[in-house]
């Protein structure tokens, strides 16, 4: 634009230098006025030519700039009728055929890129520079169980979840395995990728699940079958023995105290058969038959079957029914039985706590709409380091446990289809959580 600005000044001087020569020139004898007028004539074409070689041409490559500066790559500069400057149009019309394909390219390549990341089965979470969160997919969303609520440009700890705790918890180019307190199991990697020279870092979940309850459940179904075998053939071939003996040494006389003992060591053996056909039933839960039940009254009933236990230790067990729970589709004696275990387990929580101290405790069962059962105690709660092994086969914090009572409500529950978690909470009360799946609700409530 400045060369023609600068051109046009230059016609304009010419054509009034023209002018001036005429008028001076008007005095003398005309050959010399025609020949300063053909002069000028001449000049004035010459430009003409300058201008449709010279000057147009840049005018037609800076307008080709601004294009580019515009990012405009759907233009196309036209031919000037110059051989140097058409080679230049050409090129740079090539150039913006390559640019706007790319783009495309790019583009396309970016929809199906997110495309495939919103529809992926792992988790994906896209942080910024500065350890923010850029993106998160559905599947992301659902892991990390935090809602409809807006995530972008929070940092992954100020999310309210325990997997976004962990997750703040790796280290940069590392994966770990992370149990949570609902049972579920996650593979999490922390990496990052270059992009415009910078880092950018992101998190990798994989549910893993179902593949670690099917190889602990193929582990210790294996130990238990053989365990079972071992001992049941053992103490059958005992207990047969020493009741022949016993039955022999009771016609004698004096020996009312060998049959004792004998009669004591037959009880041991029994019992211990009954230790081992406890496990045995752990691997044998039948799939359930769902059925519509009042989860109201379900957890009345349980209530009223740990009274008992409750009341001789001391502690104070309540319940809570929201009206607005109706029936639920489950099987009832699982269910009841998985339930009965959880308030159980909370009663022995509190009862090894008080221990000493003389204090019994509360317990509180409580039932939220639509399909939701909690129970929750005051107990001594639970510490991080345990929490990571809860649902684990054979651990136990109880000196007498067996490490099979939250195996056994675990697979009660996973085969309800419910979600549940365990956790001691901020105010001090350990929770016990279990939401029923919509497709276990029914339409009809318990008037």
């Amino acid at each position: 634009m400045r060369i023609k600005f600068l051109f046009f000044i230059l016609v304009i001087v010419l054509v009034g230098l023209g002018v001036y020569i005429g008028y001076f020139f008007h005095q003398m004898p005309p050959i010399y006025g025609f020949v300063a007028e053909g002069a000028i004539f001449f000049l004035l074409v010459y430009l003409s030519v300058f201008y449709q070689r010279i000057v147009k041409p840049l005018n037609t490559i800076g307008n080709g700039m601004e294009l580019l500066r515009e990012q405009d790559f759907s233009s196309r500069l036209a031919p000037v009728g110059q051989y140097e400057a058409d080679r230049l149009v050409n090129i740079f019309n090539r150039m913006m055929d390559q640019l706007k394909n790319e783009r495309l390219r790019m583009r396309e390549q970016n929809y199906f890129l997110d495309l495939l990341i919103q529809a992926s089965p792992m988790g994906v979470i896209i942080l910024t520079l500065n350890e923010e969160i850029n993106q998160m997919n559905p599947m992301a969303v659902k892991m990390l169980d935090i809602g409809p609520v807006p995530v972008a440009g929070k940092k992954i700890e100020q999310l309210d979840s325990p997997l976004a705790a962990e997750l703040a918890q790796l280290p940069n180019e590392e994966t770990r395995v992370v149990r949570l307190n609902d049972a579920n199991v996650y593979k999490c990697t922390r990496s990052y990728f270059i992009d415009c020279g910078f880092k950018h870092p992101f998190f990798l979940i994989e549910r893993m699940t179902d593949e670690v309850r099917r190889v602990e459940k193929k582990a210790y179904e294996k130990v238990i079958r053989m365990i079972a075998h071992e001992v049941n053939n053992t103490t059958a071939g005992i207990t047969s023995t020493l009741d022949t003996v016993e039955q022999t040494l009771a016609a004698e006389e004096g020996m009312e105290d060998i049959c004792e003992v004998m009669r004591v060591c037959m009880e041991r053996c029994y019992s211990m058969s009954r230790f081992i056909t406890r496990f045995a039933d752990v691997v044998k839960i039948p799939e359930p038959t769902l059925l519509p039940v009042s989860l109201n009254g379900m957890a009345a009933s349980c209530k009223r079957f740990m009274e008992g236990m409750c009341n001789d230790a001391g502690i104070a067990l309540q319940l809570e029914c929201d009206p607005a729970v109706g029936e639920v589709k489950m099987d009832a004696s699982l269910f009841e039985q998985a339930l009965v275990n959880i308030i159980k387990n909370a009663a022995e929580s509190l009862m090894y706590a008080a221990e000493g101290q003389g204090r019994g405790g509360h317990i509180l069962v409580r039932t939220q709409a639509p399909a939701v059962v909690e129970v929750a105690d005051d107990g001594p709660g639970i510490s991080k380091e345990v929490e990571s092994k809860l649902f684990t086969p054979f651990f136990s914090t109880k000196p007498d446990g067996q490490g099979i009572g939250l195996v056994f409500i675990r697979e009660v529950l996973s085969k309800h289809g419910c979600s549940f978690s365990l956790r001691t909470c901020d105010d001090g009360w350990t929770r016990f959580r279990i939401v029923f799946p919509k497709t276990n609700l029914l339409n009809s409530r318990k008037k």
